[in-house]
């Protein structure tokens, strides 16, 4: 179940200052993060609510689609900005503030709930020309051939109508 809600991508939206539907960083990147992260969630340990959080904040304040290196930790800033808005008990706001600020930085982690994260966003390199290196994923599914094609899939085909999983019919108003 997402726990991404339309107020909150419209708070995210607010804040984003580059193009929200063109771009390598943008909205539907940020979609098939979720998606991959969706899938790497079924691996034992990993928390999804962590997972779904990261994949609409860890670039949501990126200035430029080029060398931002401190985009991670602005977009962790915004989730303490936002905080009152996610679901999520102190130590799992702590991963995923982690996960943002080091998913640039760091080839991996101890934690898999961060793993998770880092390889959501690794799998949709894709978007850019690149297949995904198992060598530089973390989790033991997010290596697997399967989950690197399945992400590929999602980097070819659009984005669904409703990428992720919110209830109500009002999702056509944060993608304009």
């Amino acid at each position: 179940m997402s726990i991404i809600t339309i107020e909150l991508l419209n708070k995210i939206k607010e804040h984003y200052t580059l193009d929200w539907l063109n771009g390598t960083h943008n909205f539907k990147h940020w979609a098939r993060v979720f998606a991959n992260g969706q899938q790497l969630s079924e691996q034992q340990g990993v928390n999804s609510k962590v997972v779904q959080l990261f994949s609409v904040f860890h670039d949501s304040q990126r200035r430029n689609e080029h060398l931002d290196p401190g985009h991670g930790p602005r977009g962790a800033r915004l989730a303490l900005h936002l905080r009152e808005y996610l679901p999520l008990t102190d130590d799992e706001f702590e991963l995923l503030t982690i996960a943002c600020s080091e998913h640039t930085k760091s080839r991996t982690h101890d934690v898999i709930s961060v793993q998770a994260c880092f390889d959501s966003d690794r799998l949709d390199l894709w978007r850019i020309g690149v297949k995904p290196d198992p060598e530089f994923l973390c989790t033991p599914m997010g290596k697997l051939p399967a989950t690197i094609e399945a992400a590929y899939e999602r980097s070819i085909n659009k984005i669904s109508e409703n990428p992720f999983g919110i209830v109500g019919s009002q999702f056509e108003t944060v993608v304009v």
